[in-house]
């Protein structure tokens, strides 16, 4: 792939919401979480300039947002929520999640949706194969709409490697599927 991207696997988990408090639920609530294990080429050495992890936040970035869209199985405009998740191997540093996840890789998936005003929230950690993250989510117009305000969390039994990057793009329709908690006036 270009700049560098090298992608040792995709992985993505669903989860459909049927039931809660023993009550059936209406609507559609369905939530993914689509990871990408990815070479970091900073890994092993300190890096003043993270530019190169930058640029391909954005490739991945673009990658992510097919993959989550696809697994989710519903068309970028039901989708109500996202949020996004790095964890870096232990011969990187936290700075190379934030270069992945921060100045580039929205616009892509803000593009594959058609909307997305709202911050993308996110975690980022340093962890080793098997380390579970957990992807906020919250609403793609507004920040503040609680009924979107969850989570989908996701491990790689093999990822990340010393040397890699679990990058995660987070996704969501319906929100929580019982949702009462309302803004204050």
């Amino acid at each position: 792939m270009s700049n560098g991207l090298e992608i040792r696997k995709v992985v993505s988990v669903v989860e459909s919401i049927h039931r809660e408090m023993g009550r059936g639920v209406t609507g559609a609530h369905r939530k993914v979480a689509s990871a990408v294990v990815m070479t970091n080429p900073c890994a092993g050495a300190y890096h003043a300039d993270l530019g190169q992890l930058e640029t391909l936040g954005a490739e991945v970035g673009a990658v992510l947002a097919g993959e989550a869209l696809g697994a989710l199985g519903f068309p970028p405009e039901e989708v109500t929520a996202y949020g996004k998740a790095a964890i870096v191997g232990t011969a990187g540093e936290l700075e190379h999640a934030a270069a992945l996840i921060h100045p580039r890789f929205g616009a892509p998936v803000r593009a594959a949706l058609g909307k997305g005003p709202a911050i993308i929230p996110s975690t980022k950690l340093l962890g080793g194969p098997g380390t579970r993250i957990v992807a906020p989510l919250t609403n793609c117009s507004d920040i503040w709409s609680f009924d979107e305000m969850d989570a989908i969390a996701i491990s790689i039994d093999d990822a990340p490697r010393p040397d890699e990057v679990v990058v995660v793009l987070a996704m969501a329709v319906g929100g929580r599927p019982l949702h009462r908690v309302v803004k204050p006036a």
